[in-house]
């Protein structure tokens, strides 16, 4: 039987789907403690609801980059059957990029879900860290991009449309700075980068040149990690208004919140569901249902509102469970 995601989603719907939370860690402890958390809660909810990414373009002690990525390489390789491990790697025109690439894609890149690439400022970074990956016999691997410039944003369509950028990410701290005082630091804040017209005006770029090509937004961090409100508060306007459908954790604590704000409430989940059944039932032909009409373009929303239920680990109803057995990720 065909499957649902095939029949309904195309080149107006995301057609890669992702754990809705990004954990970024660089530090030994702190990796391996993630990679030990990421197994547990995949086992409570049953699909992997976080990635991880081991970090060195922050996390690699100066001179200390060769080591770094050795060990990035050996968590990857040595992570649970299953799991969901990224690299972030250092910029394309960083002395470490090219020894990252082929330590970490080369040795592990059969264990990772993807390489997040940082400062990339246009495309052609993009096909620089493709030669690279394809060096590395590694040509496989997604490409995440970290969109941390004006330049970069201005091309963020182009960046986008790359078949093998499968995410683009905001970097508010660095695209703040690039600003040259121009933007005060309370955009850095968790509530004040929802407040300035050029910030604001950054994350929506970014967010619809994903949309427009079928690829995943993911927001920024929200660096007062202890203030769990307002994360939460964060992650649910970076949902709601913004169009981003995953958001990065620097925290563990952070986590469950962003799962919390961006998983669909019970009410949606169980209308979708019903509506979902009823259509695939009349072969995804136009339908009536509670009063109003439904065909392919309602189907593929509320179908969406079930992918993203599924993500964030919420239960799913018995109508609507077996297309998500085993899970996707």
């Amino acid at each position: 039987m065909t499957h649902p995601r095939d029949i309904l989603l195309g080149a107006q719907a995301q057609s890669g789907f992702l754990p809705v939370c990004d954990h970024y860690s660089g530090v030994e402890a702190r990796m391996r403690k993630s990679l030990q958390l990421q197994a547990e809660m995949a086992a409570e909810f049953g699909a992997c609801v976080f990635d991880v990414t081991l970090d060195c373009e922050d996390g690699a002690p100066v001179g200390g980059e060769a080591a770094h990525a050795a060990l990035v390489a050996a968590l990857a390789q040595g992570a649970a059957p299953g799991a969901r491990v990224a690299a972030r790697v250092h910029p394309v025109d960083h002395p470490a990029f090219a020894n990252d690439i082929d330590t970490i894609a080369g040795e592990a890149g059969h264990r990772l879900c993807h390489i997040m690439l940082p400062k990339v400022e246009s495309v052609d970074d993009v096909l620089l860290a493709e030669k690279a990956l394809q060096r590395a016999s590694a040509g496989h691997l997604p490409l995440h991009v970290l969109i941390e410039s004006p330049a970069a944003v201005h091309r963020a369509f182009e960046i986008a449309a790359h078949p093998r950028v499968q995410s683009l990410s905001f970097g508010l701290m660095d695209f703040v700075s690039a600003h040259g005082g121009a933007i005060p630091a309370s955009a850095m804040t968790s509530a004040g980068q929802f407040a300035h017209p050029l910030v604001v005006r950054a994350k929506l770029e970014i967010a619809s040149a994903c949309h427009a090509h079928g690829k995943v937004p993911s927001h920024c961090v929200v660096t007062e990690f202890s203030d769990l409100a307002a994360l939460q508060a964060a992650a649910g306007r970076a949902a709601g208004e913004l169009g981003y459908t995953r958001m990065w954790s620097i925290h563990p604590a952070q986590i469950r919140p962003i799962l919390k704000a961006l998983a669909p409430a019970q009410d949606e989940i169980d209308n979708a569901s019903k509506l979902i059944a009823t259509g695939a039932a009349a072969d995804w032909a136009p339908i009536s249902f509670e009063g109003a009409l439904h065909d392919r373009a309602s189907y593929r929303y509320f179908w969406q509102v079930l992918e993203r239920a599924h993500q964030t680990g919420r239960p799913l109803p018995p109508a609507v469970q077996h297309w998500f057995s085993p899970s996707p990720f």
